[in-house]
């Protein structure tokens, strides 16, 4: 039986940590769901704030402010993994409900974590070790070669906190500035590709299609899905591991599992146990979306289809440009978006509702068809128009149809 029903639906309410752009689109399923999501968020101008019904205003590293939050909810989840892991026992100890839990998540927020678990379950990953010195980095390269990759165990994410270091003195800038880091061997890869799985409390998994990450500066732009190009076996292999590591870290709802693509087959990057960029497709590309199955699974509802709704699927990120371009805001905006409707009226847009900064990810586009360079042409396209009012050639299409 689901306890701490919404008085007014009669339906759970959803607590999701975080008013970012995942906790946006999780309250737009959520609504055809009927159920209720309730959003922390730190300040109302937030992305989900924006849009979401039951806003507490708050902080993730607040122990009060997430208590606040859980009270009355069936459960609470995540749109980042940065809550600090004693307060997420601190709540499962005060008979809060939390998915995934902290044992589980703490794999996603600890690199170091995830590599030791990784070991010792004998999955594929790149060498690695934990380095304290400049020392211990020169070991590891003697061993791996230069460069090596040096990563911030907790806190990093779209690039950030990742560093491809050439040398010893480079290791020790690093070291000296952060503390104990992660190093990992460079993998030679081929590219980029990640592993959604969805899985219930009792051990339901559903699993997607797995998707090619294109990544420029160590953000997602674009995914393409399927895969182009991947074998059948190589595909089964990638989703056996992450439903694998879903049952073997106890995880409860959305996992995407990174990987890379070498020339003798995939391994481990990292772990998101949330809605992920990767999953954005599948909105309009999947009978069911990673938002709704993310609520089904945490919910311990039975889980819906991960079928595509067409063969090819392509979603490219509409990435923050110049800050300064006095077009992208106000009525230069709602020109551009204009534009884009006209033009490209099989393409489907979501808007995050975000200030422009350089990099940032202000929204995304999803194309579907049948030929893959097509659909990503339109994709990327359509992307580049609203980021910075760039046509394409290809795509050229005259003012005066406004």
């Amino acid at each position: 039986m689901v306890a701490h029903l919404d008085a007014r639906t009669g339906t759970p309410v959803v607590a999701m940590v975080g008013g970012g752009q995942l906790s946006r689109m999780t309250h737009q399923a959520a609504i055809a769901l009927g159920q209720s999501l309730r959003v922390l968020a730190a300040d109302p101008a937030e992305s989900a704030a924006l849009v979401a019904g039951d806003v507490r205003i708050g902080e993730h590293t607040s122990l009060e402010d997430l208590v606040a939050l859980a009270e009355g909810a069936t459960v609470v989840t995540f749109d980042h993994e940065h809550v600090p892991t004693d307060h997420l026992h601190a709540l499962v100890a005060a008979g809060h409900r939390v998915a995934p839990g902290p044992d589980a998540l703490v794999h996603a927020q600890d690199k170091l974590v995830l590599r030791r678990a990784l070991a010792a379950a004998g999955e594929p990953q790149p060498a690695w070790a934990q380095v304290d010195t400049a020392a211990d980095v020169a070991v590891f390269a003697a061993a791996h070669g230069w460069p090596v990759v040096l990563k911030t165990p907790r806190g990093g994410y779209d690039g950030r906190g990742v560093f491809v270091v050439p040398d010893e003195a480079v290791a020790a800038e690093l070291l000296e500035q952060h503390g104990t880091l992660l190093a990992e061997q460079r993998v030679a890869m081929v590219r980029e590709l990640a592993a959604q799985v969805a899985r219930s409390p009792f051990g339901q998994v559903a699993v997607y299609p797995v998707v090619e990450t294109v990544q420029r500066d160590g953000v997602c732009n674009e995914a393409l899905v399927p895969a182009p190009g991947l074998s059948d076996e190589l595909a089964t292999t990638a989703q056996e591991m992450a439903v694998r590591i879903a049952d073997r870290l106890g995880v409860v709802g959305m996992l995407a599992v990174e990987l890379f693509e070498t020339a003798d087959g995939v391994v481990v990057n990292e772990l998101a146990m949330r809605p992920h960029n990767s999953g954005h497709w599948s909105i309009e590309g999947a009978v069911t979306s990673q938002f709704e199955q993310h609520l089904r699974a945490v919910l311990d509802y039975p889980l819906g289809s991960t079928a595509m709704t067409a063969p090819v699927v392509v979603m490219a990120n509409v990435l923050g440009g110049d800050a300064a371009d006095a077009d992208w805001a106000g009525p230069g905006l709602d020109e551009r978006i204009h534009h884009f409707m006209a033009h490209w009226p099989d393409v489907k847009l979501h808007w995050y509702g975000k200030g422009q900064r350089r990099g940032r990810k202000l929204g995304h586009v999803t194309a579907l068809g049948d030929d893959l360079a097509e659909v990503r042409a339109r994709a990327v396209a359509a992307a580049r128009y609203l980021a910075d009012g760039v046509v394409d050639p290809a795509f050229a299409f005259e003012e005066e149809h406004h």
